[in-house]
């Protein structure tokens, strides 16, 4: 991020910890059976901690499952760096799995180790590595799912128990020495890698991805396009020719489309909460490979398409797909200006509404901004990771719009007189609700963190 009014009030002295909301948070919970029993705001101050990693409420407990520079178990090579997007998805016997992003570009110090079988480009450094927890959550194998791809960021767990990583990146072949064209999504099976190995689902799109989230009605992906500097990203949908088809059924092809929403070329033009949208659109995707121009940029006729400053976190909710604008800046070319926006789209009614809006305008003490990672947490709020500057926090948020700190990062990564923290990401909680994993993306550290939660 670009320096900003988070860092002229910490300057100052006058930055609190918090995020400010307006709209209607409750919306984000509708018809969620655990959402019926939030009474409560957070679980209290948080404690520093003696050993200087994680900050967390009292009764809260953490354990390192994984840290960057460690041997994997596997004898593989080195846990790489930059922990990134993860999902935490069920074993037999009680068993977890934890893929994670590892969003290296093509200067990273550690470079997720290339695997016969496992490796798309050699010349990537990004890709997946996935844990094995036992029903203690104890790690029982840590092995290298995907490599050779580069600057995966985010991505989305399937109905049918596979993970879908995406690169943040429209790199062609020859480009940073890569061989092979990125930019594409990739399945991935924790369970056994070699099942889905590295091939690219090129009908997806060759773009600059972020975040995917499936509907469990019919397998329809929504995908999320991480462009901070203009031309901004697109909302997709990709319809599969093979919905629901279970792993590997997205090779089969499908129809990419981008979103229009008539009289809105710019979401960040969009200040209300609450406000909604009917008859949305959607067009198709002239050459999602990218051949000739980005997707973004090729003709989608004289009505357009819709557009997004920094589209990133995307997830499935309920009957509707929600996805995060991490902040939309006018200087940068932008139609107005926010610290974060989630959006919510209902595909039966073709609705598209502005549920939240984060930042200062609601309390000049309070300046949130740049929500990235979200899920929903058990007690049927949401967990927001914070990328932003100065402390970093994984934030809860009740859903009436209440906010309180979950956790704090602890590792100063700059220096006593300037001190910096990396930002947290892949924020998942276990299929049963008792641990909550998160990323701190520098220096990479994977953390499980278990206590009194509600829900």
């Amino acid at each position: 991020m670009s320096v900003s009014r988070r860092q002229a009030l910490a300057r100052t002295g006058a930055l609190a910890v918090g995020i400010a909301f307006t709209g209607a948070v409750s919306e984000l919970f509708a018809g969620t059976a655990a959402a019926q029993h939030m009474g409560h705001t957070g679980y209290g101050p948080l404690v520093p901690d003696p050993d200087g990693l994680l900050d967390l409420p009292e009764g809260f407990r953490y354990k390192v499952l994984s840290r960057e520079g460690d041997p994997l178990r596997s004898g593989e090579g080195r846990v790489p760096s930059h922990h990134d997007g993860m999902a935490a998805l069920p074993g037999r016997g009680g068993r977890v799995h934890l893929v994670r992003n590892h969003e290296n570009r093509a200067t990273a110090r550690l470079g997720v180790p290339t695997v016969d079988g496992l490796t798309y480009d050699p010349a990537g450094k990004g890709g997946c590595t996935a844990l094995t927890l036992d029903a203690r959550g104890n790690v029982l194998s840590e092995r290298v799912a995907v490599a050779g791809t580069a600057v995966n960021c985010s991505g989305g767990p399937t109905p049918w128990g596979t993970w879908l990583t995406c690169e943040e990146t429209e790199d062609r072949a020859g480009t940073n020495g890569y061989a092979k064209d990125h930019g594409f999504i990739f399945e991935v099976d924790p369970a056994d890698p070699r099942r889905t190995g590295a091939v690219p689902l090129t009908a997806m799109g060759r773009f600059q991805h972020e975040a995917v989230a499936v509907d469990p009605r019919n397998g329809i992906v929504y995908e999320t396009e991480d462009a901070f500097v203009q031309p901004f990203g697109l909302f997709y949908r990709f319809l599969p020719n093979k919905p629901l088809g279970g792993t590997g059924a997205l090779r089969a092809g499908g129809r990419l489309q981008a979103m229009r929403v008539p009289g809105v070329p710019d979401l960040s033009a969009v200040q209300e909460p609450g406000a909604c949208f009917d008859g949305v659109e959607w067009v198709d995707v002239p050459d999602p490979l990218a051949e000739q121009t980005s997707v973004r940029l090729q003709d989608y006729g004289r009505k357009g398409v819709t557009r997004a400053q920094k589209l990133e976190g995307c997830y499935w909710g309920g009957r509707s797909v929600y996805f995060v604008s991490s902040y939309a800046r006018s200087e940068e070319g932008s139609a107005a200006d926010h610290f974060g926006q989630i959006w919510r789209y209902t595909p039966d009614r073709r609705h598209l509404t502005l549920v939240v809006v984060f930042g200062p305008d609601t309390d000049v003490r309070l300046p949130g901004e740049s929500p990235d990672n979200i899920c929903l947490a058990p007690s049927g709020g949401l967990m927001v990771c914070e990328d932003g500057n100065g402390a970093q926090h994984v934030f809860g948020v009740t859903r009436k719009g209440e906010v309180y700190e979950m956790a704090r990062n602890r590792q100063n990564i700059g220096t006593e007189e300037e001190p910096e923290w990396g930002e947290f990401a892949g924020v998942a909680f276990s299929p049963d609700g008792r641990t909550m994993y998160v990323n701190c993306y520098t220096p990479g550290t994977t953390f499980a963190v278990t206590g009194p939660w509600r829900g």
